[in-house]
């Protein structure tokens, strides 16, 4: 199959190398020219698995997103959800009938591709698709090499528009096997687990990461132990994952869950306990080959990074709207997404994808039904 891969983050080169690696034909677009050059050049990347390390060739690296998507039946974009809409205006004027878009994870992407799409005056019939996760736990190592830790085992997936759920599965699993179908776009964007997981742990842990961010200022240094200070940064799933944070995310999920039943959708709702105690998750049992990989030991800058931007100023922000549209409490998620507010000095909960920014707040539940299943709001 034609896959083109959209964007330049962990999650695109984890999956240009690994669907290369199961035979399709990979295109990756990259709008940053010179950090994709050292690929164009090649077009050979390495990766890092259970398997060993192994050089795999890709068919295709370019910044001309025309080449990118000509003729793909696959569109894979795992780019952040801040960057949606703006690969949607690009991709408008080259999209055929019959492609399918897939957002993992998306955070309502589908809803908002698609209207950008049209604005952007595509008429070519797309169908977008969104599921829980990245299908990797991955780092990149290089330019043009990838860590992959851990392969996603089940992807519950919704479609937006649902009528075109058929066709955009049988895309979509050609690729990625383990995908779930689950029942439209809300109740994908309702599996989101970085909404759940990042927030506590970023703001639970803000002293050490803000510490560890900024180790040679206000002399941070000499207050830090030495052997602490020997790991380099601090790892928000190692030594950041205690008893009362675990508590807060659990608390947190079940919001999302009381979510999801009150708008009628079934389980198996992926609680996010099930990442650290059993097999059933998404990743299966990856906690501990996360933490053993050593590769999220990372510095977290508040003011920019992705589980700041898009964790909670778009996921957490959608899902505390989600719920007092649906008439559910969520006072976890607004106590947190309040907290964040005030580190990052905005009112996060105003952000760009609530349903009201999204022009959605006033639609009753038919209106909504209606637009998930046709995408229009109208009978």
């Amino acid at each position: 199959m034609k896959i083109a891969v959209l964007g330049g983050g962990h999650g695109c080169y984890a999956a240009a190398a690994d669907l290369t690696l199961q035979g399709h034909e990979v295109r990756l677009w990259r709008r940053d020219a010179q950090a994709l050059a050292p690929l164009m050049a090649s077009h050979r990347m390495t990766v890092k698995d259970f398997a060993g390390r192994r050089d795999v060739r890709i068919a295709l690296a370019t910044p001309d997103i025309s080449a990118a998507v000509r003729g793909a039946q696959l569109l894979f974009a795992p780019s952040p959800a801040f960057a949606q809409v703006e690969i949607a205006r690009q991709l408008a004027p080259h999209l055929e009938d019959g492609q399918v878009v897939f957002l993992p994870p998306g955070t309502f992407g589908s809803y908002v591709m698609a209207t950008a799409i049209r604005a952007a005056g595509s008429k070519a019939r797309v169908a977008f698709a969104e599921t829980g996760t990245l299908p990797y736990l991955t780092r990149k190592h290089g330019p043009t090499e990838i860590a992959i830790t851990i392969r996603a085992k089940r992807l519950p997936t919704g479609v937006f528009p649902a009528a075109n759920a058929e066709q955009a599965f049988a895309v979509i699993r050609a690729a990625y096997p383990s995908i779930e179908p689950i029942e439209d776009a809300l109740s994908g964007a309702l599996m989101n687990a970085g909404p759940i997981i990042h927030p506590p742990l970023i703001l639970m842990n803000a002293g050490p990461l803000e510490l560890f961010a900024q180790p040679g200022e206000r002399g941070f240094t000499k207050r830090v132990p030495a052997p602490v200070l020997a790991l380099g940064g601090w790892d928000i799933h190692n030594e950041g994952t205690q008893t009362s944070i675990r508590r807060v995310t659990d608390a947190l999920d079940m919001e999302r869950i009381a979510v999801r039943e009150t708008l009628g959708y079934r389980p198996y709702h992926f609680p996010l306990r099930d990442h650290y105690t059993t097999g059933n998750w998404m990743y299966g049992d990856a906690h501990d080959r996360l933490v053993d990989s050593g590769d999220w030991r990372e510095k977290i800058d508040f003011a920019t990074h992705r589980y700041m931007r898009e964790d909670i100023a778009y996921g957490l922000a959608f899902l505390v709207s989600v719920g007092q549209w649906a008439g559910v409490p969520t006072p976890v998620a607004t106590g947190l997404l309040s907290i964040a507010s005030a580190i990052v000095g905005e009112d996060l909960a105003r952000g760009p994808r609530t349903l009201a920014s999204l022009g959605l707040a006033s639609l009753d539940r038919a209106g909504m039904q209606r637009l998930l299943s046709t995408g229009h709001t109208h009978a």
